[in-house]
C-alpha cells in the first residue's frame, strides 16, 4: 500500500501547509492537507489536551457561516503524533487556496474567550481533556512563526 505521509522525509520536514494527496469522488476532487505545526521527531509533539482544543475550535470556525468554506471543508483533525492537523477539503487545491483560510482559522483560536465549544459529556468523547491556554499558546507560535510567514519550502514536501 502506499501511503504518502509515511514516504515523506520527516527529518526534513518543515512546520507549514503541504498537499499531502489528492484523491477523486467520481468526477470530484478532494484535496487532504498535512497542516504541520511542528518539527517532527525534534520538538516535543502537542499535549492532548491541546491538540483537541485546537481541534474542536478549528472545526467549529471552519464550519460556521463566517469561515466562508463550510460548505467545503470534509474533515480537520490532529494527526496521531501530535505533530499537526490533517485538513480534507472538496475542490483541487494548493496549499496558496487556503492560506488565508488558515490563517483567519488560527487566529479565531487565539481570539477566542470561553469554555471550549463542545466539550461537555454528551458532546465529546474525551471532555476532560482539553486545554484553552496551551491551545492557545500552540495557535500563535504556529501563526505568528509559520502561517505569517509562509516560504516555498513551507508548502512544498522536501524530496
Amino acid at each position: 500500500m502506499d501511503v504518502t505521509s509515511f514516504k515523506i522525509d520527516h527529518d526534513r520536514l518543515q512546520r507549514g501547509v503541504y498537499v499531502s494527496r489528492k484523491d477523486y469522488v467520481g468526477d470530484h476532487c478532494i484535496t487532504t492537507f498535512d497542516v504541520r505545526m511542528k518539527l517532527c521527531n525534534t520538538e516535543p509533539p502537542m499535549e492532548i489536551s491541546a491538540v483537541h482544543s485546537v481541534e474542536h475550535l478549528l472545526a467549529v470556525y471552519m464550519r460556521s457561516e463566517e469561515s466562508g468554506v463550510a460548505d467545503e471543508l470534509i474533515y480537520i483533525g490532529p494527526m496521531g503524533c501530535r505533530t499537526g492537523m490533517y485538513m480534507i477539503m472538496k475542490g483541487d487545491l494548493s496549499p496558496e487556496d487556503v492560506l488565508d483560510l488558515l490563517r483567519r482559522a488560527y487566529k479565531s483560536v487565539l481570539d477566542f474567550e470561553g469554555v471550549v465549544p463542545y466539550t461537555t459529556s454528551d458532546t465529546c468523547g474525551n471532555c476532560n481533556e482539553h486545554n484553552l491556554t496551551l491551545a492557545k499558546w500552540e495557535a500563535r507560535i504556529y501563526y505568528d512563526e509559520v502561517l505569517m510567514n509562509m516560504k516555498p519550502e513551507n508548502m512544498t514536501y522536501p524530496q
